[in-house]
């Protein structure tokens, strides 16, 4: 699936776009392509479309993006999504005969205890090592992230006592181009069950960029010939994720499917809306069964939760990034004083 995604009009088809492959025609204006690995669980893969769709077309500013999509063939998929992928996605094949300015590799549902045992490990290493020196830059998002450092210096992950789950504040702890301008605190969403450790990261020549002092570590950067860039967190869920992904889990605790009740995402219902779920919570202890999720109560969120405001700065900074190369007064942002170009590292 082919998408060009344009700020002053609808996300289409290039062939349905007159000039569609022409630059932007603003002053400044450049077209990049952009591709997006979703190995998002099936119940998340059209969804994650829209989202990152969504973002680039708010962050496009003047810029043209021609956005691909493609997804691992080696994911579990079930026979309605793998349908899906085989007739709208583009074959993972074709990411080696086009030139990606950005790309954006999401993580997928573990089926194994070791990330390096996924049906998927091959493909997705094969993915890292291609992509170091094919890209400008490249977000790696949750495990994907996890996976990355894994393959390229051997980090392991670490099992979390609890699931981080939730809206957390996020500072920026070093001077970026990617938080420029971006809001303080960012809030951005955790939904993982291991965290990759700062000092690791840190030990192995990684820099962190934002951290949570609740969830730790959000995102880091490592330069190759790409930037590599690493988030823990889901800047680009929307408003319900978390609760989607709450209320999955939920109807997999009646269902027998997991051991354990979920915890409440943090930071992200309303106090009224927490008091009827733990509520709930309490029958669904003594009253296991599936037909008990249509008595789940109405459900706010918190009205501060800012879904979508730090993606969108972390997004809008990312595509100034990519078209830099090409635009001398946005390529000016990225040297320093010292005269040395943050994306390279050289002067």
């Amino acid at each position: 699936m082919t998408i060009l995604i344009d700020r002053d009009q609808a996300i289409s088809s290039p062939a349905l776009v007159p000039g569609a492959g022409d630059l932007a025609r603003e002053p400044g204006g450049t077209e990049l392509t952009i591709g997006l690995i979703n190995n998002m669980p099936d119940p998340a893969l059209k969804a994650t479309e829209r989202q990152f769709m969504k973002l680039l077309q708010a962050a496009a500013g003047p810029r043209r993006i021609r956005f691909h999509c493609f997804s691992l063939p080696s994911v579990n998929r079930s026979p309605e999504a793998r349908w899906h992928v085989e007739s709208e996605y583009s074959d993972v094949t074709e990411l080696r005969r086009h030139k990606f300015d950005g790309l954006i590799v999401t993580g997928a549902e573990p089926v194994a205890p070791e990330l390096d045992q996924e049906p998927y490990w091959r493909d997705l290493t094969e993915l890292i090592d291609w992509a170091k020196v094919n890209t400008r830059s490249t977000i790696w998002s949750c495990l994907a992230a996890h996976a990355a450092v894994l393959h390229l210096d051997r980090i392991e992950r670490r099992p979390l006592a609890v699931k981080c789950h939730g809206i957390f504040d996020c500072e920026a702890v070093t001077s970026d181009p990617l938080t420029r301008a971006a809001p303080a605190p960012l809030k951005v969403s955790h939904s993982r069950l291991n965290e990759i450790a700062e000092s690791d990261l840190a030990q192995a020549g990684y820099q962190v960029l934002t951290r949570s002092a609740k969830a730790g570590v959000d995102i880091f950067v490592r330069q190759y010939a790409s930037r590599f860039l690493f988030f823990q967190g889901h800047p680009e869920y929307d408003a319900l994720s978390l609760q989607r992904e709450y209320l999955r889990d939920i109807g997999r605790y009646l269902a027998r499917e997991r051991d354990n009740y979920p915890n409440l995402p943090v930071s992200y219902f309303d106090a009224a809306t927490e008091e009827k779920l733990v509520r709930f919570e309490k029958q669904a202890r003594h009253q296991r069964h599936p037909a008990l999720s249509n008595e789940l109560p109405p459900l706010t969120l918190r009205a501060d939760i800012a879904a979508g405001s730090a993606a969108a700065a972390l997004f809008r900074n990312w595509l100034q990034y990519l078209g830099a190369g090409t635009d001398a007064s946005v390529l000016a942002r990225y040297v320093g004083e010292d005269g040395v170009d943050v994306r390279t590292n050289e002067v």
